[in-house]
């Protein structure tokens, strides 16, 4: 990274460590992705036209509806994925089964696998895989540049506030059970960067919590994803609940709900949900 790219991005990641050096695909002219965030990044850096397919956590932007679905990336049946004859797969680390995976890796297709921290040096490293990966180190850097700055602008943002939120995410509702996110999640993740804290620090990942434990938890707010269906209560539903009602969300009705992939994605739009969720926290009538 050329030095006046390599500080904007050190005004916004401190702790910025660059990936290993990638070699780029031989032939990425038949490209799939598995990860919605590496999808976005091949939009951003303008090579699109070399993807062939990609998989359900793919959304953004609109017009990747329009390729051939190989799967969810946690539940891949290598067949989907070989069915489009790759030339080259992009994977974000966490993609699976195991089995599936060295199915893949024994197909002699070239695959790149990306890791995935939520923060923002986490998007600055698969940004520059990518961008490595596909020959694009210029486009790579100048969206690694620009990102810094939003980066930096959401921290300028968060740096001065005189109390920090403590936020209750809830994955899901199914059957009036609370499942929420623990330390090590892509939630945690994007509520540090918006200036808040985790209301859950006693568990790692997503599990499903007793009414004691959101009681104890006592979140000012609570964040969810705005999807429907069985595994999302709705507003009033979720208030009703007794634990929640005793919270200091409950009491006041704070309840956000973003776009799930724009919130968790952690991919070029993660500085971009870090500054809505914040804007959201804060707001007046928030307190």
């Amino acid at each position: 990274m050329r030095p006046v790219l390599l500080a904007l991005a050190l005004t916004a990641c401190p702790a910025l460590a660059f990936a290993q050096p990638v070699a780029p695909f031989a032939d990425p002219s038949r490209l799939v992705t598995i990860g919605g965030s590496l999808t976005e990044i091949v939009y951003e850096l303008g090579a699109q036209d070399l993807l062939v397919a990609r998989d359900s956590t793919s959304t953004y932007p609109a017009q990747v509806g329009a390729l051939p679905d190989v799967g969810y990336m946690r539940a891949l049946a290598p067949e989907g994925v070989l069915s489009v004859q790759p030339s080259a797969i992009l994977m974000l680390d966490g993609a699976g089964p195991l089995e599936a995976i060295e199915v893949l890796q024994s197909a002699s297709v070239e695959m790149l696998t990306v890791p995935e921290s939520h923060d923002a040096q986490g998007v600055m490293t698969k940004i520059e895989m990518v961008g490595a990966a596909l020959g694009l180190e210029a486009e790579a850097e100048a969206l690694q540049a620009r990102l810094a700055q939003d980066f930096a602008a959401v921290a300028e943002l968060t740096a001065d506030l005189p109390e920090r939120k403590s936020v209750l995410f809830i994955l899901s509702t199914a059957g009036g059970r609370i499942n929420a996110a623990g330390t090590g999640t892509a939630a945690e993740g994007i509520i540090a960067l918006a200036g808040a804290d985790n209301a859950i620090t006693d568990y790692a990942g997503y599990k499903q919590l007793t009414e004691e434990a959101i009681i104890t938890a006592d979140p000012d707010v609570i964040l969810m994803m705005d999807r429907g269906g069985d595994h999302a209560a709705s507003d009033a539903e979720l208030l009703a609940q007794p634990a929640i009602a005793l919270t200091k969300a409950g009491k006041t009705g704070a309840i956000i709900r973003m776009d799930g992939e724009y919130l968790l994605g952690f991919g070029p739009r993660a500085a971009a949900a870090a500054r809505d969720l914040s804007e959201a926290l804060y707001a007046p009538g928030q307190d």
